[in-house]
């Protein structure tokens, strides 16, 4: 019974739920001008996690709990990537949050069962399993979002993303009911072996993958499920926004990949032309209506609906390199879109959202480097080299063109060009208006270097790209994906 249960496939799980437990207690005897305790406890959880997921690393995958948990390359490679996202987050936003009363316990809390909720979206080799690890993290975001109670907006958005993310969750349960019907199983391998072993198509299998794809396709927030993303991306607190925009995508990729790729590989032809819609749709939507914003969280949000249509573009492939490839977008995002929002919080301050494109007016002005930072990221967003966004892009272009996919690369190319003007144009703010803001600069010492050492890594791992390449190509090898 203890070899079927194997804790070691889910240590990092096990820490992080412990650590969420055991700070949830502790902020109950930590008066409010010492709250600090509580966000430093959960950063060393954070590291705690990353160390446990370190001495876990392995070339072979194990299973654990009868076989509804796995840990493999992938698993630990995206569990490591979560853990960074999540504390950049709170490294950039902790002066932010301190202003908006948001430095509470519960917030710190909140964000651990998140994130543990996309660690079992990660590991996750059942339905069931990948089902409650989406339901634990969108549970904890719907709450997060709310978390400025005096924030009318802050509610409305919470709203809005809690009954259409129930719609979306409701269709991935039916489809992966129906799914259950055809195949009689729930586990990933057992179900791939059923489709690979099945002798024609039944009409159940694939009315369960349109539900399936369309649950998934609205936690990556992609047309035409994206009804969400601009309003929540806007109404929630910067600092919820960027964790909503970063580790949650990772997530949602490996729970994708899990799924399509793992259990689904055998009925690719179905559902590679329902991304293709959706791809089409996502890129073209995304970067057209971003133009129109003068709203920069707004333009990030339509931007991520682009972003996230490129790399379906990997998933088009149905193949090993063209996983990896979208693997390598899905890091690289997360990376930029850190960048991005930590730059707008860094301009706020109390009573003031540095939101809005005219307050990037003059920021060269003000300030040179932090300047330079975003001039990076809106290099990066755009695919412009020798950023990391440029590699990301060409990479997930690349492999459609490789499988014959010639006039969707031309599409990706054409919105590429489109979306460059309205992150041109940020730049062009930048450096050459005059600043409508003379207010001082003030950052803490950390967020500096935090901020400053992911800014600049968009250009190193831009320039220097391989290492990055090569590990996403070898959390997949070792995984045994196709």
């Amino acid at each position: 019974m203890l070899a079927q249960l194997n804790y070691w496939a889910a240590l990092p799980e096990i820490v992080i739920l412990a650590a969420a437990s055991l700070i949830l207690l502790i902020d109950l005897f930590v008066p409010d001008e010492r709250r600090y305790i509580t966000y430093w406890l959960t950063q060393l959880a954070l590291l705690f996690a990353i160390c446990v997921t370190l001495t876990t690393l392995r070339l072979q995958s194990i299973k654990g709990y009868h076989g509804m948990v796995i840990d493999d390359m992938l698993a630990d490679f995206l569990r490591i990537a979560c853990f960074i996202a999540v504390s950049l987050m709170l490294f950039y936003s902790r002066a932010y949050m301190i202003a908006r009363g948001l430095f509470r316990g519960d917030v710190f809390v909140l964000t651990l069962f998140a994130l543990l909720g996309m660690q079992v979206m990660i590991t996750g080799n059942n339905f069931l399993t990948l089902y409650l690890g989406l339901e634990l993290m969108s549970l904890s975001l719907y709450a997060l979002v709310a978390a400025q109670r005096d924030h009318p907006r802050g509610a409305e958005a919470s709203m809005k993303y809690f009954v259409l993310g129930a719609l979306a969750s409701g269709m991935l349960l039916y489809g992966l009911s129906m799914i259950y019907g055809t195949t009689g199983s729930l586990d990933l391998d057992t179900v791939a072996k059923a489709i690979y072993g099945r002798h024609e198509s039944t009409l159940l299998l694939t009315f369960g993958l349109v539900f399936v794809v369309s649950g998934l396709a609205f936690k990556l927030a992609v047309v035409p499920y994206h009804m969400w993303v601009p309003d929540v991306y806007d109404g929630a607190p910067t600092s919820m926004t960027v964790l909503i925009g970063t580790a949650p995508k990772i997530a949602a990729f490996a729970m994708t990949l899990r799924i399509l790729s793992g259990a689904m590989q055998g009925a690719a032809f179905d559902w590679q032309g329902m991304l293709i819609v959706l791809c089409v749709l996502s890129m073209v939507l995304g970067n057209l209506i971003a133009i129109a914003q003068a709203n920069l969280k707004r333009m990030l949000a339509y931007s991520t609906i682009a972003n996230m249509g490129y790399m379906l573009l990997g998933f088009l492939t149905a193949n090993r390199y063209g996983f990896s490839a979208a693997m390598f977008y899905t890091i690289a995002y997360a990376l930029t879109s850190l960048a991005s929002f930590g730059m707008i919080m860094l301009l706020s301050r109390e009573g003031f959202e540095s939101d809005r494109l005219d307050d990037f007016k003059g920021l060269n002005q003000r300030s040179p480097w932090w300047a330079f930072i975003m001039l990076l990221v809106m290099f990066s967003l755009a695919g412009l080299p020798p950023t990391l966004g440029f590699y990301a892009k060409f990479m997930v272009i690349e492999s459609a063109i490789n499988e014959g996919f010639v006039w969707l690369a031309v599409i990706a190319v054409v919105t590429s060009l489109i979306g460059a003007f309205y992150y041109l144009r940020v730049v062009k703010l930048m450096y050459f208006d005059e600043p409508r803001e003379t207010a001082p600069i003030v950052v803490r010492g950390d967020t500096t270097v935090a901020l400053s050492v992911n800014g600049l890594l968009l250009l190193v791992l831009g320039v220097l790209p391989q290492q990055l390449i090569g590990l996403c190509a070898i959390a997949l090898t070792q995984s045994n994906f196709p």
